[in-house]
């Protein structure tokens, strides 16, 4: 019908027609949803703990990312490695800590 318009969307409906994960600005929401549930960590679970634990997720990878980035150019590297990695996650004291026990893949235990 040439005379009938749609009404315009309201600003709160707009914003549930996207994804969580758009909405977020993260990478995958739904993802970890799905981890958090099929783990059985709680028997209830918040709609926000997902998108919390993503972004930490998203935060922390970014972090040991740039540190070994840093490391790969003070060696003069063109490339991150594994060991590379090992090497920015063990120099920095709070991921050091934080990753303390943790052993990255194709890399010798480090030695202190």
């Amino acid at each position: 019908m040439p005379g009938k318009r749609s009404r315009p969307r309201s600003s709160a409906r707009q914003g549930r027609t996207c994804a969580r994960t758009a909405r977020a600005e993260l990478s995958s929401v739904s993802h970890v949803e799905r981890l958090l549930r099929e783990g059985r960590y709680a028997q209830r679970l918040s709609s926000s703990a997902p998108v919390f634990l993503a972004a930490i997720i998203e935060y922390l990878t970014a972090k040991v990312l740039e540190l070994a980035g840093n490391e790969a150019q003070a060696v003069g590297r063109r490339r991150i490695t594994p060991e590379l990695v090992d090497m920015a996650v063990h120099n920095h004291a709070l991921l050091g800590a934080f990753f303390g026990t943790s052993t990255i893949f194709q890399v010798a235990p480090y030695q202190e």
